[in-house]
C-alpha cells in the first residue's frame, strides 16, 4: 500500500470533517464567495481539461483541453496554491479534451483515461508520477471502451482509481472499471446507474462513498447514485439540482460536503451534496456561468479551485471558494 504524509493528511481531513456537522451551514452563514486569483503565470484559456489534486507533489494538475480555435492540447500545468507552472516532460499523452483523471492511492500515481482528440475517441491509459513529474503510458491487458467524458474517482475502500461510463461515439457506457496498478478490471456490482457520461462525480469522504448526479445518457440520467466500493445505490434526496452536464465537483473537508459548480442549467449557483441531500450554498459572489470547467480541492493550501471552461468564450480564469 502506497503511503505518504500527504495521503494520510487527506484521510485525516476526511475523518475530521465527519464531526463537523454544521460546517456547511456555518460556512454559508459567513458569506462564502468565489474569489478570482491572479497568478503571475497561467495556462492559456482552455475548456474540457482534466483536473485533479495530486497528494504526492502536493499540487493541482491540469492536462489537455481545447482552445478558442478548436485546437486540442496536451500540456501539463501544475498549481502550487499560488502559481501555475507548465511541466516540461520527456513524453506526454497525445492531445485530447474531456478525458478523466484521478489519484490511485496504492501506486501513488494519477491515472488518466480517454477523451476526444478532434478526430476520435481515445482508450489509452497514462500515469502521472508526482515525484518525478513525468508521464508514462500504461499497457493494460484489458481495455475499457474508448470514450469521452467518463467519470473517474477513488474507490472508497481500497483507494484504487475507478471509472464509470463515458460516450463511445454510438453508445453511452454503464460499466464500472477498477485500475489494479497494471490492468483494468471490470467490476460487476448487483446494481448500477444507467449508462451515461459527463456526470457530476466526486468522492464523499465523510460517508466513504462516491456520488454521481445527472449527466448525458439515452435513458434519463437525472438521478443520484452512490458507490460504496461494492454496490451502486440509488438515492432519493428531497432536493436535487437542475439536470446538468459538463459540470464539476470535489470533496471539501471544511464544508463536510461535495461541492458542485458550473455546467448546463446551473447558472452561478453553488450546490453541495451532504451525503443524503443536495442543497444550495449561498455565495456573496460567483464566477460567470460556464461549462466544461476543471475543479480540484487543494488540501495543501486548503482551497477549492476551479479553472477554465467556456461560456460565450473559452476562459483562462482561476477561482477559489472562500469565506468572505
Amino acid at each position: 500500500m502506497f503511503n505518504s504524509s500527504a495521503v494520510m493528511r487527506l484521510a485525516r481531513i476526511g475523518l475530521l470533517g465527519m464531526v463537523s456537522c454544521s460546517a456547511l451551514t456555518t460556512f454559508a452563514a459567513s458569506k462564502a464567495a468565489w474569489v478570482k486569483l491572479n497568478p503571475l503565470n497561467s495556462p492559456p484559456a482552455l475548456s474540457a481539461v482534466a483536473m485533479t489534486y495530486d497528494p504526492v507533489s502536493r499540487k493541482a494538475v491540469v492536462f489537455g483541453g481545447y482552445d478558442s480555435s478548436a485546437t486540442y492540447h496536451n500540456e501539463t500545468w501544475l498549481f502550487d496554491g499560488t502559481t501555475w507552472t507548465q511541466a516540461v516532460t520527456p513524453e506526454a499523452p497525445p492531445v485530447r479534451a474531456a478525458a478523466a483523471i484521478t489519484f490511485d492511492e496504492p501506486s501513488g500515481r494519477l491515472v488518466l483515461f480517454g477523451g476526444y482528440d478532434g478526430n476520435g475517441y481515445l482508450g489509452d491509459t497514462w500515469l502521472w508520477d508526482g515525484t518525478s513529474e513525468t508521464w508514462s503510458e500504461a499497457s493494460p491487458a484489458h481495455l475499457p471502451t474508448a470514450v469521452t467524458l467518463p467519470m473517474m474517482f477513488m474507490d472508497p475502500v481500497n483507494g484504487r482509481a475507478e471509472m464509470f461510463g463515458g460516450y463511445g461515439g454510438q453508445f453511452y457506457q454503464g460499466i464500472t472499471w477498477q485500475w489494479t496498478g497494471t490492468d483494468w478490471l471490470q467490476l460487476h456490482p448487483a446494481t448500477s446507474p444507467s449508462a451515461r457520461g459527463a456526470s457530476v462525480v466526486a468522492n464523499d469522504l465523510a460517508h466513504k462513498t462516491v456520488v454521481i448526479w445527472s449527466g448525458l445518457g439515452d435513458v434519463n440520467p437525472n438521478n443520484t447514485w452512490t458507490w460504496d466500493g461494492t454496490i451502486w445505490t440509488l438515492q432519493n434526496p428531497a432536493n436535487t439540482p437542475p439536470s446538468t452536464y459538463y459540470s464539476a465537483a470535489a470533496w471539501v473537508p471544511g464544508l463536510n460536503a461535495v461541492v458542485m459548480f458550473g455546467g448546463a442549467n446551473i447558472g452561478r449557483t453553488t450546490w453541495a451534496w451532504t451525503g443524503s441531500n443536495w442543497i444550495t450554498v449561498p455565495t456573496w459572489y460567483a464566477p460567470r456561468t460556464r461549462l466544461s470547467l476543471g475543479m480540484a480541492f487543494d488540501s495543501d493550501s486548503n482551497q477549492l479551485l476551479i479553472f477554465g471552461g467556456e461560456n460565450s468564450v473559452i476562459l483562462d480564469e482561476t477561482y477559489k471558494l472562500t469565506k468572505r
